[in-house]
């Protein structure tokens, strides 16, 4: 006879399977634009009008994929209203145009991330970012997958990342430590926008089939070279070129070249 125990844990594992089974695959490598969002002059209302011309420049100017409400976009500022009608708007954009979207989901209370978790699993969205939390701060890798793992749970079906930016959130616990952590205990965790100066460590997270975005225009040159391939920088909104230009001359070993174009940039 199955104990009740046996049971509930019977049902979970089912539950993990056939979510996982679901899952949306995320293959997207490149250049990602975290976009800006638009207000209506002076009265502070947010202009949707604009985000479908906006996503067809970008498209036109060679970006293939958008991050929605991220510090470029400055979601941690807007109510959660307001960020779910933006990521609709991108959403029905991308959908139109043919690009990748990932929509940022932190910087709220607890109650809201959650909230914005299910929204955007709702929209079928291609990844879900989201921020540590910033009042109660994770001090550990322990605490920051704990609270991680509770947040992608109520977006089970779709690829989840981190986003590590300490000079804003103030949490800045080793990386390849957390991702080693977090891939074990978070089933849809897919790996982090990585947005610090110190490439060491962002280099030790690199690994076979594990996501990593570079969130450092800066650095773009050395990433490159450390083996970076995906890429989530604010001027991708601006000059996506020369962030193409500086891959391309590294790949073909033309360092001088590499460093002439990201003097450029920055």
């Amino acid at each position: 006879l199955c104990s009740s125990n046996t049971v509930y844990f019977s049902f979970v594992w089912l539950s993990q399977y056939f979510s996982g089974a679901a899952m949306k695959q995320f293959t997207f490598k490149g250049l990602m634009a975290p976009v800006f969002t638009a207000y209506h002059g002076s009265s502070q209302q947010v202009n949707y009008e604009i985000v479908d011309p906006y996503a067809k420049l970008l498209k036109s100017k060679g970006v293939a994929a958008l991050l929605v409400n991220g510090t470029t976009g400055e979601g941690m500022l807007q109510t959660v209203q307001e960020r779910k009608q933006v990521t609709e708007a991108w959403s029905a954009a991308c959908s139109k145009h043919g690009l990748v979207l990932m929509v940022q989901i932190g910087g709220a209370p607890y109650p809201d991330v959650v909230e914005m978790a299910r929204h955007a699993e709702g929209l079928a969205v291609d990844g879900v970012l989201c921020l540590p939390e910033l009042y109660f701060k994770p001090k550990t890798p322990e605490k920051l997958t704990e609270y991680l793992k509770n947040v992608a749970a109520h977006c089970p079906e779709t690829p989840f990342f981190y986003y590590h930016i300490p000079m804003f959130t103030d949490v800045n616990v080793h990386m390849p430590t957390f991702l080693n952590m977090a891939e074990k205990v978070i089933p849809n965790f897919r790996g982090i926008k990585y947005t610090s100066g110190d490439l060491d460590q962002g280099s030790a997270c690199l690994k076979p089939g594990r996501i990593i975005f570079l969130g450092a225009d800066s650095i773009l040159c050395g990433a490159v070279a450390a083996g970076f391939d995906s890429f989530i920088m604010t001027t991708l909104n601006i000059c996506p070129e020369l962030s193409d230009k500086i891959i391309a001359c590294m790949a073909k070993g033309d360092v001088e070249g590499g460093r002439k174009t990201q003097r450029e940039l920055n």
